[in-house]
């Protein structure tokens, strides 16, 4: 997998070459994971800057990019600026620490190094786009996930810590091929459900209550994201019916997602619907998030966002209804916008499973 192509042809009028040392930034445009590294994309040629842990692996993996092993860092930027003969380099204004800037300005004084918004905006809107290899592996990491889930289910029992419950969905995906986890799990029971971030500790699942499952895996690099809700036992009424409540909402966000459509407006579909069922005030996060090499990117469902959908954005759909100290529900899938609409990824069942 590899992006500096598309991040040079890109690059702001003006900037002849744009600096990356983030983690996640660098995979993206290398397909390379490590946790040294600098990227280094020029109009022509581009290089990865990595130390002597990763240089012979890189080497065989990296491809668009030249390997080269970090001796002098500075000295060697300085060289292969000249190379290019650059002007003028741009580095990301949010992943870079006021120190790291002096460090640059004082550095590189000759190649004018550039702190606007503008170069994380461009890699930011390139990253939104997925491409079909990009698609192939949140497919994969998704399939892992539905899978563990379906194994999972049969073994959770009332009593069962939280925590093992986590641990064994972990390992179910891990069997299935993930690298890891794409966050740490959500596994909570009973009145933890009302919390949308709740953290799986040993409480032990209830019975004839809901248990919420937010889990993700990596599958080369790229993230999956669900969230299915549980009855371990018997559900009252009032569960049962904010449950159709959460579901419906989903249904029609799902339905309305489309090339041409602001992300807020989407948000709205939904969120009017649980505020007109009475539960105003229930939903206080955002329909939904990007996701891709990070769990959480941009375009956001969410009422500020204002971006546009355009094909190849991947998102989360995942409305909820948390009642503090009862519980509560959230179900989330993942789609992919295409030219006509949007294709779900997420096939495990949605109707409410009882246990």
């Amino acid at each position: 997998m590899n992006h500096t192509k598309k991040i040079a042809k890109l690059l702001p009028e003006g900037i002849d070459a744009a600096i990356f040392t983030d983690e996640n930034d660098r995979f993206w445009l290398t397909g390379f994971r490590s946790s040294a590294g600098t990227v280094v994309v020029g109009r022509e040629k581009s290089v990865f800057y990595t130390d002597f842990r990763y240089i012979e692996a890189a080497k065989t993996a990296v491809t668009g990019a030249e390997v080269c092993l970090i001796d002098k860092q500075f000295d060697q930027l300085v060289e292969f600026l000249d190379g290019i003969s650059a002007k003028k380099v741009a580095l990301r204004d949010d992943k870079t620490t006021v120190r790291t800037a002096r460090q640059y300005e004082t550095t590189l004084p000759k190649f004018h190094p550039d702190f606007s918004r503008d170069l994380a905006d461009l890699f930011e809107s390139a990253v939104m786009i997925k491409d079909e290899e990009e698609l192939a592996a949140m497919r994969k990491a998704q399939q892992i996930t539905d899978e563990a889930l379906a194994a999972i289910l049969p073994q959770i029992k009332v009593g069962m810590p939280e925590k093992e419950l986590a641990a064994k969905i972990e390992d179910e995906m891990k069997k299935r091929g993930a690298e890891g986890v794409s966050f740490d799990l959500i596994v909570v029971s009973g009145k933890k459900s009302a919390m949308p971030h709740g953290v799986p500790d040993e409480s032990p699942i209830q019975n004839n209550a809901f248990l919420t499952m937010d889990i993700g895996c990596k599958h080369n690099g790229y993230c999956s994201d669900m969230t299915r809700t549980v009855c371990v036992g018997e559900p009252s009424d009032e569960m049962k019916k904010i449950y159709e409540i959460v579901l419906e909402a989903q249904k029609r966000a799902l339905a309305a997602i489309a090339p041409g459509k602001v992300c807020s407006d989407i948000d709205k579909i939904a969120r009017d619907y649980i505020y007109q069922s009475g539960y105003e005030g229930c939903f206080g996060h955002g329909l939904g998030h990007g996701l891709g090499v990070m769990i959480h990117e941009n375009p956001r469902f969410t009422p500020s966002c204002n971006t546009v959908l355009q094909p190849g954005m991947v998102l989360s759909v995942e409305p909820g209804i948390y009642l503090e100290g009862k519980f509560g529900v959230r179900i989330e899938d993942v789609i992919f916008v295409t030219e006509t609409g949007c294709e779900n990824i997420t096939n495990s069942p949605k109707e409410l499973i009882c246990l």
